[in-house]
């Protein structure tokens, strides 16, 4: 129907995307890379996460080539996506989000980009809203300073620091950084195979910054490609889950966990430490400039509620090393 797969070869492209309660727009991203793939051979695989939408079931019965893999439970994002990895058969991966639409030459074009730069590692790409507007694609590693200054939005006192959505820089060049979202994460198998996949202990949010620190660490050159957009909608399979505050989306238990998970591992105590001061400053910060304004008491006690909440996630992800879930 969309591809024909010859048992023992080698593909050009193994594509993972992880399913949770999205399919209309998993069909809509489906019918886009099969128009994209042009003659490169490939394969795709859908991981679903225990979806109530009856996902899985269209997805056997609409697209019978596919390799669908069902979960009984929500694993995560990056436990989901290691899951196709004893059955891939691509020389690269990609991991594509169910809310990002790749365009017709999107594939073959980070493909061809990625042969002929072989210390290329991982690549990303320009993303845009539905409405166009230009989304964080090139990003700086999060620390605990440019996190706190971000919150405080103290940033404007400190030019030359390095934030990590940085927007101000020519997104239209090619751009070696840090790290890319993986909404489109287009890896060398190579890299897999040296650095492994995503650490299973995030269960969402910061498994790409992890994986991209790891490949860098051991000399892979993480890149920025703006020369084929993919249209990202954003936030949809995080809707189902549970938020400390209605106030962000973005403000999660989830979000508070892995980045404590993250600066342990990659930064030690010391690094960890300094994120749980630098994050109970932010909120006292954030307190004082309500309560001088005299907003509702809700949003005064917001800030002191989720300081109080980080520093509970520390003690229950024993010390920011284990998983909750």
């Amino acid at each position: 129907m969309y591809l024909v797969i010859v048992e023992g070869l080698s593909l050009d492209i193994s594509v993972i995307l992880v399913s949770y309660n999205t399919i209309e727009m998993t069909k809509k991203a489906l019918g886009n890379l099969f128009s994209s793939v042009g003659s490169l051979q490939m394969e795709v695989f859908i991981i679903d996460n225990a979806s109530v939408d009856n996902s899985a079931e269209i997805l056997r019965r609409e697209y019978p080539n596919i390799t669908l893999i069902e979960n009984k439970k929500n694993v995560g994002f990056g436990r989901a996506n290691n899951q196709a990895l004893p059955l891939i058969r691509g020389r690269y991966v990609l991991l594509l989000n169910t809310d990002a639409f790749v365009k017709p030459d999107t594939i073959s074009k980070t493909v061809q980009y990625m042969e002929t730069h072989s210390k290329c590692g991982i690549l990303g790409v320009k993303l845009l809203g539905s409405d166009g507007t230009l989304q964080p694609s090139c990003r700086y590693f999060p620390t605990p300073w440019n996190i706190f200054l971000e919150r405080t939005n103290l940033k404007r006192f400190f030019k030359y620091a390095k934030m990590m959505d940085d927007m101000s820089w020519d997104h239209a060049s090619v751009k070696s950084c840090d790290w890319v979202p993986g909404c489109y994460y287009l890896i060398r198998k190579e890299v897999i195979d040296q650095v492994g996949l995503f650490d299973p202990r995030y269960f969402l949010y910061y498994e790409e910054v992890d994986h991209c620190l790891a490949a860098k660490r051991v000399g892979w050159e993480v890149v920025y490609y703006p020369d084929t957009p993919v249209v990202h909608i954003g936030g949809e399979s995080a809707k189902h889950e549970g938020t400390i505050s209605s106030k962000s989306q973005q403000i999660e238990s989830l979000q508070i966990e892995s980045e404590l998970l993250y600066f342990y591992k990659n930064h030690g105590l010391m690094g960890v430490l300094s994120h749980l001061l630098l994050n109970s400053l932010a909120d006292f910060i954030l307190f004082l400039k309500d309560l001088i304004k005299l907003k509702p008491v809700a949003e005064i006690m917001f800030h002191l509620r989720r300081a109080l909440y980080v520093w509970k996630m520390y003690f229950r992800t024993n010390l920011a090393k284990v998983s909750t879930r």
